[in-house]
């Protein structure tokens, strides 16, 4: 019996482990360079909670917190690129995933490493 249980908590461990960490193929990964180069063409959202949008964020990015994206898709549009970026990734994954699913976005790109990694300008508030 007892091993029955570790047996689960096992595969449940790997599946949230498989969810945070796995890609789906629609969601493009960006290096720095490859988001800097893109991301003025495109819709910049922060995923990130308003808090820590406002410690410092890149600049022109629009705040759309992943609490908050199912209520706002409107302010979406789907017919240009959108650049997500959390503080790590992990929300910026969900997010796409909404994206795509709720709204139909194609061309849904994050940067990788989320904005810990970010090395470029940024605006705080």
């Amino acid at each position: 019996m007892m091993v029955y249980v570790w047996l689960v908590l096992l595969a449940l461990l790997v599946y949230v482990l498989f969810k945070r960490l796995y890609t789906p193929k629609y969601l493009k990964t960006l290096t720095q360079e490859e988001f800097i180069q893109g991301y003025r063409k495109a819709q910049l959202i922060d995923v990130r909670e308003p808090r820590e949008y406002d410690s410092g964020h890149i600049l022109g990015a629009r705040n759309i917190p992943l609490s908050q994206l199912k209520q706002r898709l409107k302010e979406v549009r789907t017919d240009q690129p959108v650049y997500l970026y959390c503080q790590s990734g992990a929300r910026s994954r969900q997010a796409a995933a909404i994206l795509k699913k709720k709204h139909g976005v194609e061309d849904v790109n994050h940067l990788k490493g989320g904005f810990r990694k970010w090395t470029g300008k940024i605006k705080k508030k």
